[in-house]
């Protein structure tokens, strides 16, 4: 169907906390909206998705036609695979699992201040701080900045939203102040690193090669600002989102505490019932077809997770959350060679965040009975804030 608007910049707050039933309903008259002004592509459906996705020879992901370095989520082969190459290094199961005693002590840490209350808003007390630190602690930088850490991951992504839309008037009020401050930090750490190489991962990668070619100050630059934001964003919503589905679906809470082992597919149920990432771009590099949408060379595609993640052709009883749903094939981490490189941190983070969360306060529960708010833009899925009574 083309309709005249833009469907991502009609989404009102409550829809942007439910998105769901509109998903249904675009799903249900083909799973396709067809944009004319800006010429935009959005797919809905399960196998769309997937294809936008995971043919990179038809789909780029860099977004802009003009030069300059690309990050690891906007390059293609093969500069993408020399990218990846390098970074993958830092994301190996054994360094993943390494991990595990920081990320529990942190838990545990955030937790036992918000015990001493009674009380705590889930979202700024512990699933926001928590993957804020431990990203911090793999960069190599001091944790005590995470306020400004997060101040400029929101810009990232809610300026990203705008740029990317073409909606100029709308980007963040600070954007372009924040971002300057950004990257002059960021190259700040990278000459030091340069100078006083350490343990951690920025020095890791300005020492890395492959094929004789090092990172530049520009790629290495590009590698902080996307794990910042990419180390936390997804996680602090995945967490948020978790303890708001087991709220609402406090039978499914019930089974996971009589039977802990539950959790990591609760996890996988979570990413696929309320996908913290909603949407991927790409850009058409040649004609496709999506059912009867004959989509140019060029254009534009929005590719809407969120739906996928919902479709009834791929998943049975798609609006139920069931923490023991097999098979579940979500795209919450996208699909295909851009398939996200810190997903088993997220995973390992949200499984040891929520496991301690779940023991230590079997009685938590929503505090007062206030609307939500959903966090900025369309991308991403969550809520801002989520206050809990502990006792």
């Amino acid at each position: 169907m083309t309709v005249p608007f833009d469907i991502a910049k009609q989404m009102t707050p409550a829809m942007r906390l439910n998105p769901y039933p509109m998903y249904k309903t675009v799903r249900t008259m083909g799973g396709v909206v067809h944009i004319k002004q800006p010429p935009i592509c959005n797919v809905f459906r399960y196998e769309d998705v997937r294809t936008a996705l995971g043919d990179h020879a038809r789909f780029s992901s860099r977004m802009g036609r003009e030069s300059g370095p690309d990050s690891l989520i906007t390059s293609d082969p093969p500069r993408h695979t020399k990218l990846r190459t390098l970074v993958n290094r830092a994301f190996t199961p054994r360094a993943i699992a390494g991990l595990q005693p920081r990320i529990a002590g942190l838990a545990a840490e955030l937790l036992d201040a918000a015990a001493a209350r009674g009380e705590m808003d889930l979202v700024r007390d512990f699933a926001e701080p928590l993957p804020v630190l431990v990203i911090a602690d793999m960069l190599g930088i001091p944790g005590q900045r995470r306020a400004e850490f997060k101040h400029w991951s929101d810009l990232v992504v809610s300026g990203s939203d705008q740029l990317l839309m073409g909606d100029q008037a709308q980007i963040p009020d600070g954007y372009g102040e924040g971002m300057a401050a950004m990257h002059a930090y960021f190259a700040e750490v990278i000459a030091e690193r340069r100078a006083r190489p350490g343990e951690d991962l920025i020095s890791s990668l300005v020492s890395a090669e492959i094929d004789g070619e090092r990172l530049s100050d520009d790629d290495l630059d590009n590698f902080c600002w996307l794990l910042l934001v990419a180390g936390n964003e997804t996680t602090t919503n995945l967490i948020g989102n978790a303890v708001q589905a087991f709220l609402d679906q406090p039978e499914e809470l019930e089974r996971l505490r009589a039977d802990p082992g539950l959790l990591p597919g609760a996890i996988e149920e979570v990413l696929r019932y309320r996908s913290p990432v909603q949407a991927m771009f790409r850009r058409t590099l040649t004609e496709v077809q999506f059912g009867r949408h004959h989509v140019p060379a060029g254009e534009l595609v929005i590719a809407w997770i969120g739906s996928a993640n919902r479709d009834a052709a791929r998943f049975p009883d798609p609006d139920r959350f069931d923490i023991t749903r097999s098979p579940n094939p979500h795209m919450a981490f996208g699909h295909g060679i851009h398939t996200c490189l810190g997903a088993p941190l997220a995973r390992l983070e949200s499984n040891l965040a929520l496991s301690a969360l779940i023991a230590r306060f079997p009685r938590m529960r929503r505090a007062g009975h206030g609307a939500l708010e959903p966090v900025p833009g369309f991308i991403l899925h969550g809520v801002r804030r989520l206050p809990l009574r502990l006792d």
